[in-house]
């Protein structure tokens, strides 16, 4: 099952970039909603697959751990649209950002999923450390504030800014040119760095969240990886309306906390996989619902565009 599903993931990729996107461009809203639907449409058909083979307990826990990464994704979206925003990078180049960053979140999720498996087959104390965490986030998700997000500011990037030799322009796709017989970096690099750097807290957050819905491996890491693999056509969907969800932060904080009960818990009461999937769909789903109810007007004038321009003024 591990050497099949790698291997279709991987020549999907192979498919994906080699023939579907071997030009850089944007894509239109358009092409971008019918490569979400192919994404969503396999997961759910691999989804199937687990159903007939494994039974509906499985195929629950799929699904669970498929909507709160997706959810996650969405939050990561924002902070990847305000890392290209802020570095100004070409829009022709997005693709290109988003599929290498991506391909580095997979192998990160690959590893983190390992360790937490080794973790909780060795050490099965850690499950209420990774119970705790999830609250202890959560709570702090629930009563942070909203702040400018400055990618430049992160302790990865500022050392990767000051150990490698860098370029103030984009030479077009390149990460990196020859220039006088030394070889520099390019703001593109730089944005890759930044992206991959988000991508590495996020996995901090989603790996535990799934682990509180299964301690199968396997369920854990394809559940991430499809979730991941759609994360390139879901941002030019939700680029010019992700400002929208004001309250998926506070969904996502209670997603978090909840599993993290689950966990905590998981010694004197297992929750129901029904349940789980349950209150993730509302959590999540309510507050995608109350967010597009109550739009700020300000969005619909820019207001993630002002928000990053805000941002590159800092």
């Amino acid at each position: 099952m591990w050497t099949g599903f790698i291997a279709g993931v991987v020549g999907l990729l192979v498919l994906d970039l080699g023939f579907f996107h071997r030009k850089a461009h944007k894509p239109s809203v358009r092409e971008a909603l019918v490569w979400s639907a192919v994404w969503v449409g396999l997961a759910f058909v691999f989804n199937a697959g687990l159903y007939l083979w494994f039974g509906p307990q499985t195929a629950l826990e799929f699904l669970t751990g498929y909507l709160i990464e997706k959810a996650l994704s969405i939050d990561n979206l924002f902070v990847i649209l305000v890392i290209v925003t802020s570095l100004a990078v070409p829009p022709d180049l997005h693709h290109k950002i988003l599929f290498w960053g991506i391909l580095g979140a997979l192998g990160m999720r690959g590893f983190f999923v390992f360790a937490g498996a080794a973790l909780l087959r060795n050490f099965h104390w850690t499950i209420y450390l990774f119970g705790g965490l999830l609250l202890i986030t959560g709570i702090r998700l629930f009563l942070q504030r909203e702040s400018p997000v400055r990618p430049l500011g992160h302790p990865l990037v500022r050392l990767f800014s000051r150990a490698v030799p860098l370029v103030k322009e984009y030479r077009g796709a390149g990460f990196t040119v020859i220039e006088q017989g030394r070889r520099y970096a390019t703001p593109l690099l730089l944005s890759l760095v930044a992206v991959e750097a988000s991508d590495l807290l996020f996995a901090v957050d989603s790996i535990p969240a799934i682990f509180a819905i299964t301690p199968d491996p396997f369920i854990v890491f394809t559940s991430n990886i499809c979730a991941l693999l759609g994360l390139r056509s879901l941002y030019f969907v939700l680029a010019d309306v992700m400002g929208r969800f004001r309250y998926l932060k506070a969904g996502l904080a209670l997603t978090l906390a909840f599993v993290g009960l689950k966990l905590m818990v998981s010694a004197v009461y297992v929750v129901p996989i029904a349940a789980s999937l349950a209150g993730v769909a509302l959590l999540i789903g309510g507050s995608i619902v109350v967010s597009l109810l109550r739009m700020r007007p300000a969005i619909g004038q820019g207001g993630v565009a002002s928000k990053s321009a805000r941002l590159i003024k800092t």
